[in-house]
């Protein structure tokens, strides 16, 4: 079971999208290949506006989720994939309830 999790929410401009995609991607496989306490992680697109965007990733820890966000790769890596939208918002969570 995941104990921690990060998300975001991505407006992606306009026929930005499958760029966006692309490095989001490459973005989370650095992710894997780096921090083996990755449990998950996937991004989900609105089917009524394709600009909008999900992304979450679930991790065994709220350590390991700061060590990867220490990173200087990580903001590197995540200004990328903000550089490509008009807006963006980054939460953290914690496991409430499970069904």
């Amino acid at each position: 079971m995941h104990d921690q999790y990060a998300s975001g929410n991505w407006m992606v401009t306009q026929r930005r999208e499958d760029e966006f995609v692309k490095r989001w991607t490459e973005f989370l496989e650095w992710t894997r290949a780096s921090f083996p306490a990755l449990r998950a992680a996937q991004l989900i697109r609105d089917e009524d506006d394709s600009r909008h965007f999900i992304s979450w990733a679930g991790w065994e820890s709220a350590d390991a989720m700061q060590a990867w966000r220490s990173r200087p790769e990580f903001a590197d890596k995540l200004g990328a994939c903000r550089a490509l939208c008009d807006d963006f918002r980054g939460s953290s969570y914690t496991l409430a309830a499970n069904v």
